[in-house]
C-alpha cells in the first residue's frame, strides 16, 4: 500500500547492498591481480582505485548494519505508520504571463 510518505519512511536495503559490495570486492581484487601479472599496470590500478572504495562503502553498510534497528529493522519491527490523513495542502495558484493579444503585423 502507497501512502506518499515512501522516501521519509524508506527502509535502506543495507544486507543486500553488503553482499554485492562483497561481490564487487571479490571481483575488483581478482581484476587487480589478474591485471598485475598479466603486466597491465593500468588496470591493475584502477582495479586496485575501485576495491578500495568497494572495501570503505563495505566498512559504512557493517558500520550501519551494526548500529541496529535505527538503520536495519528486522522482522520483529513493524512497518512505520503512514502520516495521518489530514487536509491536503492547496496549491497555490500559479502567476500566469499576460496575454499579448494577436500579433501586429507592419505594412511598409
Amino acid at each position: 500500500m502507497r501512502t506518499g510518505s515512501e522516501p521519509r519512511t524508506a527502509r535502506s536495503p543495507l544486507r543486500a547492498r553488503f553482499w554485492l559490495s562483497v561481490w564487487g570486492l571479490l571481483w575488483a581484487a581478482l581484476g587487480t591481480a589478474a591485471f598485475a601479472l598479466a603486466g597491465r599496470p593500468g588496470w591493475a590500478a584502477a582495479c586496485g582505485v575501485l576495491s578500495l572504495v568497494v572495501a570503505v562503502d563495505m566498512a559504512m553498510i557493517l558500520r550501519h548494519l551494526r548500529q541496529g534497528p535505527h538503520y536495519q529493522p528486522g522482522r520483529d519491527i513493524p512497518p512505520y505508520q503512514p502520516p495521518d490523513a489530514g487536509p491536503p495542502h492547496p496549491r497555490p495558484p500559479r502567476p500566469r504571463p499576460p496575454h499579448p493579444g494577436p500579433p501586429r503585423h507592419r505594412h511598409p
